[in-house]
């Protein structure tokens, strides 16, 4: 037996030992018991996904499936919330529940993500309940080294079958909020599986949170599994259609790109090595261009506070300071320029909306779907200020758009002959279009850095059969 196999034996062995020694806490018959309450609130989630470009708007269509939990009678269901992320748009959203005659196959659609804690809620489409669901114990801490027994689902190849785990709480991080991280990796069918402590209390799910460069914004531990504990998310679940304005560290915004002062660039700009936020780049006509930030700029104090980043993770805590900060009252900075400390105020404003509650239109006519340009897509598209209009979201097939080639990222800037800035301008000019009913329609948009026209033909018999 060559080196490589006999490491690979050794590796498995201690597996198998770690995996009994973690299962060895629970009794069989305590496991069983959990198995047998949970598992019949478990469902696999099939759906296609449409990835967007932002440089160029192509799109390109996919397919992927998620481990969902029922958490109401009603069919509300939590996913891991990379099913969600910019630019990617689930559709075609599957739903099998498991029944006595094999699987019933239904339905679903998005109905939120939260900011602060990476899921997803979905919500079965019709009247099919009362369904089997999870429900969750708030309160209960996990102590370093505990056992905790998750309920998720093995893959395609054994048939999606419910299963358990067992892992330990490998760590646990106290900012910006207690995170139970584990510790091993999950397959993807535990990845959101309801996580259960030694007293038998459904405690949270396993997850993984978004990195920067998914998205992420408040909360940043991406690349290991951790624990989202149920207080995180069980006021989703109790009102999942309530308006999203209960992030618990506020909504103040700066308008500012950051990264921290590590040693390297203390050291480069002869500065002492205490940590700080260094100022990447600034949002035109944000709070931090009108008080007269400069890039370059190593913020040392916000609001009172000491900024000590020296790492990206500590990054974090000066997102949470302006977060919690007011908006109105002016708020003190202290940063240094040049080597100079430089103190002044700034007047935070209430933060942008983002394409996650971003306004919509559905164009029943032309067959396709337009959403406003929030402030965090236009930064992604690197889409200049003096560029105004809608963003093309989703395209039926078959529809009139589709036959003239406009694909989603598509910036609409007129439709029509008509100038296009918001949505209310799309819906006018759609509505002028309507009575004119002209042979042709020009719709004048822009991808990437090139603009241009396309050709609608509409077939106004047709509309007016339908």
């Amino acid at each position: 037996m060559g080196w490589n196999r006999l490491a690979f034996a050794a590796a498995a062995t201690l597996a198998c030992v770690a995996a009994s020694a973690q299962s060895g806490a629970f009794a069989q018959s305590f496991v069983r018991g959990v198995y047998d309450d949970l598992a019949p609130g478990l469902c696999l989630v099939s759906y296609n996904y449409e990835v967007t470009n932002p440089a160029t708007g192509q799109t390109a269509r996919n397919s992927s499936h998620a481990l969902g939990v029922l958490v109401s009678s009603d069919g509300l269901i939590m996913v891991r919330g990379h099913m969600v992320l910019d630019h990617m748009t689930p559709f075609n959203i599957r739903v099998a529940i498991p029944g006595e005659n094999g699987d019933a196959l239904l339905p679903a659609q998005v109905v939120r993500k939260p900011p602060d804690v990476n899921v997803v809620f979905l919500e079965i489409q019709g009247d099919h309940g009362p369904f089997s669901y999870v429900s969750f114990d708030g309160g209960p801490e996990l102590q370093l080294g505990e056992s905790v027994l998750l309920v998720g689902k093995l893959g395609e190849t054994l048939d999606n079958v419910s299963a358990i785990g067992f892992r330990r709480v490998g760590a646990i991080l106290e900012q910006p909020r207690r995170t139970y991280a584990l510790d091993d990796p999950l397959p993807l069918g535990y990845v959101g599986a309801p996580v259960v402590n030694g007293a038998g209390q459904v405690v949270g799910v396993t997850g993984y949170d978004l990195s920067l460069g998914e998205g992420g914004d408040l909360h940043v531990r991406s690349g290991h599994p951790i624990i989202y504990q149920s207080n995180l998310f069980q006021r989703y679940i109790d009102d999942p259609h309530s308006e999203p304005e209960d992030d618990p560290l506020g909504d103040s915004w700066l308008g500012v790109f950051t990264q921290p002062l590590t040693d390297n660039l203390a050291e480069y700009w002869d500065l002492p090595p205490e940590g700080g936020i260094v100022i990447s780049s600034i949002v035109d006509g944000s709070p931090a261009a009108a008080a007269g930030f400069q890039r370059g700029d190593v913020v040392t104090h916000f609001n009172g506070v000491a900024v000590r980043a020296r790492q990206d993770r500590d990054v974090l805590g000066f997102t949470g300071l302006i977060r919690a900060a007011p908006t109105g009252p002016p708020v003190p900075y202290r940063l240094l320029r040049n080597g100079e400390v430089v103190e002044g105020e700034v007047t935070l404003v209430a933060r942008p909306r983002t394409h996650l509650d971003a306004e919509q239109f559905e164009d029943a006519v032309f067959g396709m779907t337009l959403r406003e340009i929030t402030t965090d897509l236009r930064l992604a598209l690197n889409l200049p200020q003096d560029i105004q209009g809608v963003i093309v979201q989703n395209v039926r097939p078959g529809g009139w758009a589709q036959l003239a080639q406009i694909r989603p990222g598509v910036i609409v800037i007129g439709f029509g002959g008509h100038p296009v800035t918001n949505l209310s301008d799309y819906r006018d000019a759609v509505e002028q279009v309507l009575e004119e009913r002209p042979a042709e329609v020009a719709l004048f948009g822009r991808v990437g850095q090139v603009t241009g026209f396309f050709r609608i033909e509409p077939r106004w018999d047709q509309y007016d059969e339908q």
